[in-house]
């Protein structure tokens, strides 16, 4: 009953951040709104699967980490658009082909498609492992690299850590913490097992890690990771005149 009623609220206030006059009372940008609508679906599909691992192994599957993050990205970006081009549906790119990554191993970046074609991101920041420099000045860019985070970040890695080795997506949920020197984040699948041959995989939400675990995991040879963040002109369909979906 009690988790019932969280997730019904939960639903209420994206309603409600979808509401022009809601933005107004809360001095929130569109930005903001897209950005607390995307972090507000994946915490619900956090409490729906309460704690339980789910489905992540055919292509099709929200679970899959990749999937999972254009899922709550496609559920909330609907009635936005970008400014500079109002009528283009605003889409996550996928991820670079392995054949396109080379040198690197598939997974540390996604396809460049045009902003004109929908994709609201741009590259905030960028690391691959240079084999001309030492491991410990690799891992320094790096940890560096991880201090540029913000809320409402698209974080695309190829890893080798704890949990897996590969590709992995995730969201952050809040700026870089110097103080902790910490990241949060929410993604599903990072952590999972399989039964009868198939994958299953946690939702995770508010999870939290030192900055070293996470440039630890892409700071390997062939290995690299991307931040994406949405642009600064993110607005209403209405209000830039575009076409809701």
């Amino acid at each position: 009953m009690v988790r019932r009623f969280f997730a019904a609220l939960l639903a209420l206030m994206l309603l409600c951040a979808a509401c022009p006059a809601f933005a107004e009372e809360t001095g929130l940008t569109p930005r903001e709104e897209l950005i607390d609508a995307i972090i507000e679906t994946g915490h619900q599909l956090f409490v729906k699967a309460n704690g339980k691992l789910q489905r992540a192994q055919k292509a099709g599957d929200i679970y899959v980490c990749k999937n999972f993050t254009v899922h709550v990205f496609k559920e909330s970006a609907s009635n936005f658009r970008m400014a500079e081009f109002p009528e283009a549906a605003l889409k996550v790119p996928n991820n670079l082909p392995a054949d396109k990554c080379k040198p690197y191993a598939y997974g540390y970046c996604w396809e460049d498609v045009a902003p004109e074609d929908g994709n609201p991101f741009y590259i905030a920041a960028q690391f691959v492992y240079d084999t001309s420099e030492s491991k410990q000045e690799n891992l320094k860019r790096a940890i560096d690299f991880m201090k540029q985070v913000q809320r409402g970040d698209y974080f695309q890695m190829s890893a080798e850590y704890y949990y897996g080795m590969g590709a992995h997506s995730a969201i952050m949920i809040a700026d870089y913490d110097p103080d902790s020197n910490t990241v949060h984040w929410m993604d599903s699948n990072m952590v999972g097992e399989k039964r009868d041959g198939v994958r299953y995989g946690k939702v995770q939400y508010d999870a939290v890690k030192d900055i070293s675990w996470w440039a630890d995991a892409f700071c390997k040879k062939k290995r690299g990771a991307t931040i994406y963040r949405l642009r600064n002109d993110i607005v209403r369909a209405d209000a830039a005149g575009g076409t809701q979906e």
